[in-house]
């Protein structure tokens, strides 16, 4: 016969396309569910037995005759005596027994139910009635652990089927053994005493073994990061270093291993996860290799920093860990090297993953308690401002400060604001501001080119415009669009937190750097703000709630708004010239010279640079004044400001009046009044110079003498170069006291000539010398000191 042909058939590859993805994956995940139930019950019927082995094992055994079985001994003994013989018994009643004993009901009856035979089940039966007619069992029987097997059925019902647990000897299970020994009480061995001597050897000695452990880790990491990635694992597991004699060392020396190590194996890109489709396709072993090594790279600095997050957290929180390795008072040590290696990454991974998070830690530490953690985050900000070209990683910073200051409710460090000052936005500016006074060239449309060129100069022009067009698309860069944008999204947002805090928080100590962070980028800001912002500072001036700093600011503020794109402005800034001459004697020795290097620039702003809108009569008078406040400040502020004189003097040649004594004009002058228009400072001369000119400073005698002579630029009484082209503030710096000494060193005023030293004495009169000579060598009679005498005296 021949054998039939099965009719299914395989499925076609027009079926296969056809089926769902999302079946084939139900179906795998349908076979996974099963194997794994599967799994479950093999591994829960194992500890079931387990368990059983136990119990019989930890159970007495019992004597085989015990006292149920003698009861029933006796009772079957009595019952046969009791019995009647079957010779006694009527054939009726014998011939009965027999039939019954025939049937197989009667076998697996239960004889001790008084029920017939033939009854039905009664439906309604109650559970009570059905729970008493169960007979029960004497106490003395003992508890067997039977297994339940499948019943059997029969006509007459089902009858269930049991067995005894076999009992299993202890030895012969070996999974049984191994729980009996884990369960064992392992006495500890008690440590031997070490003596302090030998403590600290012990102690160098495994500090030794992990420096070189960690050394070995990054050797080879370094050697071949794509082969060893996998190390850094190992590497960041002694994060968590458990011996208690070097945790702290061991876990600070790895935190800063691993940062050196993820700053040199880190990638100049970022690297983004792969999508589905990318994991599916088939790569080349070089690419596989590649995305392996990015993937365990990413994930291995999340945990990283996830580690220093923890530790900063744990220092904050000052909460003792269970396991008690690190003492409350290491978390400091071990926080500040956190921040350190946080700060690092910070400036020199602001392209990599995960940089924004680094932000997010770094900002509310600028305005932590203390001093050093939050100085170190402040010169990671500012170094991150100084070097960031495009602006990417300094958007992030502005936004994340400007959300905290809000959140503070403008209770913040200074320092927060200040680093807006580092931002590289004005270069950008200047750069642009070049690009459109030279703007490109226009090229020449084809009639142009008809009628001025020939044939051949035509095509000559048409390559060469196409090599220009090249060039220009190479150079101009989406860079310089990009960056464009960015500054600007940085600048409203540094303007945004500045003008925030001018309107609600003007009291705030943030004030001094709002207003120096406008005066910087005041070229930036709209001329529409202009007018506003300068009736604000001249509130806040009048208000007089400012410190003198602060004044300064404001007037240094509006000055920077008007040299500007406020040219355009038609306003007159008399009030704040006004209130500089009016306060410029509350700089003396004895105040703060920080206030100094302020006027010097907010002179240079509003004299010098705005010389064509000063009158003579404001020139003199702020240069009589200056020349009087060199006589009360210290010398490298008599230098600045003496400085100052000489470029005033050479912006206004006019005033020159001032080095003769005789006066210009009508009226007196009047250094009391505080409008310097009115103050008649052409009837004054400079007699201060003539003062300075005995100074004990070598430099402010020879500027004193070089403005007594005019201020020549060539002579006898010129100034050194290093002083002439030098700034007012630049010769404040470079001659400071901050180190309190002086620059260069004052000689000692040692008389050249020894001349005749005269006794004190021989000034005075003949009869005085006599009564002091007597009075001096009167012995002095020592007698008990009596201050109550003089007490009640006063008293009275």
């Amino acid at each position: 016969m021949k054998a039939r042909k099965s009719k299914k058939r395989a499925p076609s590859f027009r079926k296969l396309l056809k089926t769902s993805k999302v079946k084939l994956d139900n179906k795998l995940k349908n076979k996974q569910y099963k194997q794994q139930s599967t799994v479950k019950k093999y591994r829960k019927e194992q500890r079931k037995l387990r368990q059983a082995v136990k119990d019989v094992v930890s159970k007495k055994p019992l004597p085989l005759e015990d006292g149920k079985q003698i009861y029933r001994a006796q009772r079957t003994e009595e019952e046969e005596e009791e019995a009647l013989p079957l010779d006694m018994m009527d054939e009726d009643d014998l011939q009965l027994l027999k039939d019954l004993g025939q049937m197989p009901s009667f076998l697996t009856r239960d004889l001790s139910s008084s029920e017939p035979v033939h009854v039905k089940k009664r439906k309604q039966e109650s559970i009570i009635d059905k729970y008493e007619k169960v007979p029960r069992r004497l106490p003395t029987e003992p508890e067997k652990e039977v297994i339940h097997l499948l019943p059997i059925k029969d006509k007459c019902g089902i009858i269930p089927q049991t067995r005894e647990k076999p009992v299993v000897q202890s030895n012969t299970n070996e999974e049984e053994e191994e729980e009996m020994e884990s369960e064992k009480v392992v006495p500890e061995v008690p440590m031997p005493k070490l003596t302090t001597e030998e403590y600290i050897i012990e102690r160098r000695r495994k500090l030794q073994e992990k420096k070189i452990h960690i050394a070995a880790l990054a050797s080879a990491i370094l050697s071949d990061p794509d082969s060893n990635i996998k190390k850094l694992k190992e590497l960041r597991a002694m994060l968590m270093e458990q011996d208690p004699d070097v945790a702290v060392i061991v876990r600070k020396l790895v935190m800063v291993s691993l940062m050196e190590l993820f700053k040199d194996i880190t990638p100049s890109y970022k690297i983004r996860p792969l999508t589905e489709t990318e994991k599916a396709s088939k790569v080349r072993k070089e690419t596989q290799k590649l995305r392996e090594f990015e993937e365990g790279l990413v994930s291995q600095y999340k945990f990283y920093l996830e580690n220093l997050e923890q530790i900063i957290k744990d220092w904050k929180q000052r909460k003792l860990k269970k396991s008690n390795v690190v003492s409350l008072k290491a978390y400091k040590g071990l926080a500040e090297i956190a921040v350190k290696s946080l700060c690092e990454l910070l400036v020199a991974l602001p392209h990599f993953n995960f940089h924004n998070n680094i932000i997010v830690l770094i900002v509310p530490l600028m305005n932590d308690k203390s001093k050093l953690i939050s100085e170190m985050c402040f010169e990671a900000v500012q170094k991150l401002f100084k070097q960031d070209k495009l602006g990417h990683a300094s958007l992030g910073v502005v936004k994340v400060i400007s959300g905290f200051v809000k959140s503070q409710n403008y209770v913040v460090r200074p320092e927060l604001l200040k680093s807006f000052l580092y931002l590289r936005i004005k270069e950008i500016e200047v750069k642009k501001d070049t690009e459109d006074i030279n703007a490109p060239r226009k090229f020449m449309n084809y009639k142009e080119k008809r009628k001025s060129l020939s044939r051949m100069q035509r095509k000559w022009k048409k390559a060469e415009e196409k090599l220009e067009r090249e060039l220009r698309e190479a150079e101009a860069s989406e860079s310089t669009e990009k960056k464009m944008k960015l500054h600007t999204e940085t600048l409203n947002i540094v303007f945004v937190t500045y003008f925030r805090i001018l309107k609600k928080a003007q009291r705030s100590p943030l004030l001094p750097a709002v207003l120096e962070g406008l005066a910087k980028f005041a070229h930036l800001i709209n001329v529409e703000f202009f007018d506003d912002l300068l009736v604000v500072l001249h509130t806040l001036i009048e208000s007089g709630e400012l410190s003198y700093r602060e004044c300064l600011h404001c007037v240094h503020t509006a000055f920077h708004i008007l040299s500007g794109q406020g040219d355009v402005l038609n306003i007159d800034p008399m009030k704040f010239y006004t209130h500089l001459y009016k306060t410029l004697f509350k700089l003396h020795a004895g105040a703060t010279n920080q206030d100094v290097e302020i006027v010097l620039q907010c002179l240079d702003v509003m004299l010098t640079k705005r010389r064509k809108q000063v009158s003579q009569q404001r020139a003199l008078a702020f240069i009589k004044r200056l020349c009087t406040l060199a006589l009360h400040v210290l010398p490298d502020s008599s230098i600045g400001i003496l400085a100052t004189n000489r470029g005033l003097m050479h912006t206004f040649p006019r005033t020159d009046l001032l080095l003769d004594n005789e006066s210009q004009g009508s009226g007196i002058f009047l250094p009391e009044l505080d409008e310097p228009e009115y103050c008649n400072a052409q009837n004054t001369a400079l007699w201060e110079l003539h003062t300075l000119r005995r100074h004990y400073h070598p430099v402010v005698q020879r500027f004193a003498s070089h403005l007594i002579a005019g201020a020549p630029s060539e002579g006898s009484e010129a100034l050194r170069p290093d002083l002439s082209r030098r700034s007012a503030t630049e010769l404040f710096e470079t001659y400071s006291m901050k180190t309190m000494t002086f620059n260069p060193p004052v000689m000692s005023a040692n008389p050249s000539k020894k001349d005749k030293i005269f006794h004190v004495d021989s000034y005075l009169n003949e009869d005085l010398n006599q009564l002091i000579r007597t009075h001096c060598n009167e012995t002095a009679i020592q007698l008990p000191l009596d201050f109550t005498r003089y007490l009640k005296a006063s008293v009275q």
